[in-house]
C-alpha cells in the first residue's frame, strides 16, 4: 500500500502519527455524499489507515481489518478466545505507551496470544486494580482498541494531579513489561443498529472512549444509517484527545458531526467558547424525540451540567441539567 494511494483517499499524517482531514469546503460535502457510497468511504479510510498504520498506534487501530463487518475483512472468531473475565482480575503485561496530549498517555496491554480478543461489547467498560501504598484500588476505563482487536488491548489515560488520581498516577508509572490486572467487561448501554434515528453525545476529556466504542460500532456497519453528533468539551486546545481521527471520520461519513468548545480558546478559534450551553446542544443535537438517544460522559461538574448526576453505579436517576431544561426525557438520556 503506497502512500500516495492513502493521499487519494483525503488523509495525511499529523505530526503525531494521527490522521488528518484533508480540508473540504462545505459545498463539497455534498458532492462527496452524492458520489461516493458509505461502503466506500470506509474502505477510503481503511486504505488510508492502512497506509500509515506503522506510524502511529491510534492510525494502526483505525487499520485494523476487524473494523469492518464485510465477509472478506471479517476475521476468523472460532477459535478466538476472550481475555478479560467479569469473575476475576487478570493481570496483562504492558507493551508500549504513546504520549498522546501533554497530560495523557495510550497504553497497549499484551492479551495472552493472538487468538484471543478483550472480549468487551458495546458499550462496555473495564476496571484495573493496583496496591498502592498497601490499598487496592480499584478504577473504571474505557477501551480505546477495536472490541473485536486480537492480541492486545489499548487504555487511554488522562493523569491527574494530586490529591487525586491516584490510579492514573499509578498506570503513569508503569514502564513495558509491568503488568495491571483487569476484569470485565461490565456493559453499558446495549446498543443495537439503528436503534434510534439519531444519537446525540456530549463529551468531556476522556468520556470520549466510551462514545468512540459507539462511533465506531456504527460507522463500522454499512447497515446502520443512525446519524451521529457530538459536542467535545475540554479545557484547551492541546486537550482535545483523539481529535485526528474525529476529523477524519467526520471527513469520510456525512453521518457523524464534532462540534469543540473550549473553556480557554485560543485566538481566531472557531468553535465554541465555555461550557455546553442549551444554544449548543440546540444547534448541535437532536431535539427531544422517542427516537433519540442522548449519550453524556465526562469529569462530574460537566455531568451535573449536562444531564445530572447517576443515582448510584447501576441507577441513571432523573435527568437534570440542561437535559432537563431542554425537555428530555428519561428515556432518551444515557449516563456513562
Amino acid at each position: 500500500m503506497s502512500a500516495t494511494l492513502a493521499l487519494r483517499a483525503g488523509l495525511r499524517v499529523s505530526r503525531h502519527g494521527g490522521l488528518l482531514a484533508r480540508p473540504m469546503s462545505t459545498s463539497s460535502r455534498p458532492a462527496m455524499t452524492t458520489l461516493v457510497s458509505k461502503q466506500q468511504q470506509r474502505q477510503r479510510l481503511f486504505a488510508a489507515a492502512g497506509a500509515f498504520a506503522a506510524v502511529g498506534t491510534l492510525s494502526a487501530a483505525l487499520a485494523a481489518p476487524s473494523w469492518t463487518q464485510t465477509e472478506e475483512a471479517a476475521p476468523e472468531t472460532s477459535d478466538l478466545k476472550q481475555a478479560l473475565s467479569p469473575k476475576e482480575f487478570r493481570s496483562f503485561k504492558l507493551l508500549s505507551v504513546e504520549q498522546v496530549s501533554h497530560n495523557t498517555k495510550l497504553l497497549r496491554f499484551a492479551l495472552p496470544s493472538d487468538q484471543h480478543e478483550a472480549g468487551l461489547s458495546v458499550a462496555s467498560c473495564l476496571v484495573a486494580k493496583a496496591n498502592i501504598d498497601g490499598k487496592n484500588v480499584i478504577r473504571p476505563y474505557t477501551p480505546v482498541s477495536l472490541n473485536h482487536q486480537r492480541g492486545y488491548i489499548d487504555l487511554l489515560v488522562k493523569v491527574y494531579p494530586q490529591p487525586g488520581g491516584v490510579m492514573s498516577r499509578h498506570i503513569d508509572s508503569l514502564k513495558p513489561g509491568d503488568e495491571l490486572e483487569m476484569k470485565g467487561p461490565f456493559p453499558k448501554i446495549p446498543y443495537k443498529k439503528n436503534m434510534v434515528k439519531k444519537i446525540g453525545m456530549v463529551a468531556g476529556g476522556t468520556g470520549i472512549t466510551p462514545m468512540l466504542q459507539v462511533i465506531r460500532e456504527v460507522l463500522s456497519n454499512p447497515d446502520d444509517n443512525t446519524e451521529i453528533s457530538m459536542i467535545f468539551a475540554n479545557v484547551t486546545e492541546k486537550d482535545i484527545l483523539l481529535r485526528d481521527e474525529l476529523e477524519a471520520l467526520q471527513y469520510l461519513y456525512p453521518s457523524f458531526k464534532v462540534y469543540y468548545t473550549l473553556d480557554k480558546p485560543p485566538s481566531k478559534w472557531k468553535g465554541g467558547e465555555g461550557f455546553v450551553t442549551e444554544e449548543m446542544i440546540r444547534e448541535h443535537l437532536p431535539t427531544p424525540n422517542d427516537d433519540c438517544k442522548i449519550l453524556v460522559c465526562g469529569p462530574k461538574g460537566l455531568m451535573d451540567h449536562v444531564s445530572g448526576p447517576k443515582a448510584s453505579k447501576t441507577d441513571q436517576g432523573e435527568v437534570g441539567g440542561l437535559c432537563e431544561k431542554l425537555g428530555y426525557n428519561k428515556d432518551q438520556v444515557y449516563k456513562f
